[in-house]
Parts: C-alpha cells; structure tokens; sequence
C-alpha cells in the first residue's frame, strides 16, 4: 500500500509539477517560458538568449502539431550566444493544446494568423522591426504563407526541410524505402509499401515515417524519439499534464491539417518571397524531398535565393550538425541588409 501510495504521488506531483526554462547568466540575457493570447487562445512561447538585444529568431515547429520545445535547449545553445531565440507551442499542439478547447476548425490559415501575430508581439516587446523567420518541416508550410502575407515583418526566410509538392515527395519517400527494402532481402514489407502508392499519389496517405526512420531518412546523427521521450518525462519545460497535452495535440492536428498539404500545394499557394530566402536540407532527408525542394527554389521568384545542403543529416541539420549551422546561422546573418 506505501509503494501504491508513492507512486499515486510521484504521478500526480508530476502532472502538476511547475515548469521553468533554466537561466542564462549575464546583466541582459533573456529566458522566458510562458503562456500569451494570440487571436483568442494562449500559446506557450520560450525565449533565450544571452542579450536580449540581440536579433529576433522565430523558430516555426513541424508534424503537424509536434513542438521541440521539450528537448529543444540542448540543440540551440550556441545559437542562443548571437540570437534571442524564440520558440513556440503551435494552437493545439504541445502545452499550446487546451482540453476545453474545440479545434475542430483548425486549419493552416489560423496558425499563419497566429504566427503574424506573435511576430508583431515580439517586435514590440524587443523593440525591433523585424525577425528572422526559420521554418521546420511542416512550418515551412505555416511560415512560407507568412512570409507571402506580411514580408515586411521578416529581414529573411529560412526552411529546414522545405515542404514542396507534397506528392512527389512522398512518392520519392516511398520509391526509396521500395527499393531499400528489396536491397534488404525484405520483399513481404517491399509489397506492402507497394500497395501504398495508390492512395500517396491520390493524397489519401503518406509514406510511412517509422520505414522512413528504419532507412534512414529522418536522422543521422541524433535519437530524436529519445530525446523527445527525455524532454517529455524529465525537462522542466513539460510535466507529465503536458506529455498528456503533447500527444492528445499531436493527434488532433494531424487529422486535420495533413490533408492540407496535398489539397493545397506550397508551390501553388506561395510562387514568390520579397525578402532572401533560404531553403537548408539534409543531404539524406526522405520525410521533405531535397530534389522537390531545389524544384521548388528555382522556381520561386525572391530577390535573392540560396539552396543549402548539409553532407552529415537528414531531416533536421540544425540539430545533427548543430555547430555548423550555428556558424552558417551566424555567416548568413552577417551577410544580410540590416
């Protein structure tokens, strides 16, 4: 009955166990993790960074609905030296997601509208004109239609993991992990993901991430499932309440914004930027098609474009060669009109 009891404790401390993200040290540094309104709901927002007057950078998270901020701090310490870094909870994801809440209605558009305003939010708040927007996987859908709507409020866009035709990229994922499975010997899972390329070309399904995983095409040079897991259970960021929220978000979200993707393609909605862009891909990505996204890029009107490959990654290069895109980061920004 004691053993039953601790545990009993140990659980609901954790789910209601207060969350804080850890100090920077220095007279002007800047580490904030809290709850704002954006357009009617509160969104969790981190902000670090060694001098807060330092440029603005939004990080925009990928899934649909899958946030870094639990594990994220150990991936972006160096960035945090040059930059006030901001992450976020997306509407319904993460510590973002609100049980009273119905996101039966959440669609793309809101999370662009959201994204506006958290930038004229952090522009006044630090007193700058403008920020440096990075998207992430699926952000890149979010924050391309951002940059389209308002590139006054942004000095350059970058997109990690660029989302392009959604369609031909995951046929080229599923070509990939096909071929890799017959290479295997595995020909029994090689036709079960032949009887996926109906329903990927028609937009009904995508390629199946944990193959992906298993081939390769989502990290190289980190667990990312790990850490998650870590940050879930043992950051300070999250308690176990939002470990709860995370999944529950992560679920909703999926529903009912993947089929965006392949509904409205990215190149059809976004055709031109007014600011540098930036699209930055892992050599060895298979969930976001490098060859879709360098299409994507020369066809994209911008007064001024880059196509950036990292030799060592896949999908997340801001983490799996985290010093070099630090010291890319810094390169880039230097080189930009300010």
């Amino acid at each position: 009955m004691i053993g039953l009891l601790l545990i009993v404790l140990l659980i609901g401390g954790g789910l209601v166990f207060p969350t804080w993200t850890p100090g920077i040290k220095g007279s002007n540094s800047v580490s904030i993790l809290k709850q704002i309104t954006i357009n009617g709901t509160r969104q969790e927002v981190m902000i670090r960074g060694m001098d807060r007057s330092n440029p603005l950078v939004i990080f925009v998270h990928g899934g649909p609905g899958v946030p870094e901020t639990p594990y994220v701090r150990k991936y972006q310490n160096l960035l945090e030296q040059n930059f006030t870094v901001v992450q976020y909870d997306q509407r319904g994801s993460g510590k973002s997601y609100h049980f009273s809440e119905d996101y039966s209605n959440l669609t793309s558009e809101l999370l662009v509208e959201d994204l506006l305003t958290l930038t004229e939010y952090l522009e006044q708040e630090f007193g700058q004109k403008k920020v440096l927007l990075i998207g992430h996987s699926y952000g890149t859908y979010i924050a391309t239609q951002a940059v389209s709507k308002a590139p006054d409020k942004f000095s350059a866009y970058i997109g990690i993991g660029q989302t392009a035709n959604w369609v031909n990229s995951e046929l080229e994922s599923l070509q990939f992990m096909i071929d890799q499975a017959r290479l295997a010997g595995n020909n029994a899972e090689a036709e079960e993901l032949e009887h996926l390329r109906e329903p990927v070309t028609t937009g009904d399904a995508i390629s199946p991430r944990d193959k992906i995983s298993k081939y390769g095409g989502s990290v190289r040079q980190i667990d990312d499932i790990t850490d998650l897991f870590k940050g879930l259970l043992f950051g300070t960021e999250y308690n176990l309440l939002d470990a709860v929220r995370f999944f529950k978000g992560n679920s909703i979200s999926e529903l009912n914004l993947q089929p965006e993707l392949s509904e409205h393609d990215i190149t059809e909605l976004v055709d031109h930027m007014d600011i540098p862009v930036y699209f930055v891909m892992g050599k060895y990505d298979l969930m976001t098609s490098v060859s879709e996204a360098r299409k994507y890029l020369d066809e994209l009107e911008a007064p001024y474009k880059e196509f950036v490959v990292f030799d060592q990654s896949a999908h997340y290069p801001q983490f799996e060669e985290k010093e070099k895109f630090a010291q890319w980061l810094n390169e880039t920004w230097a080189k930009l009109p300010q």
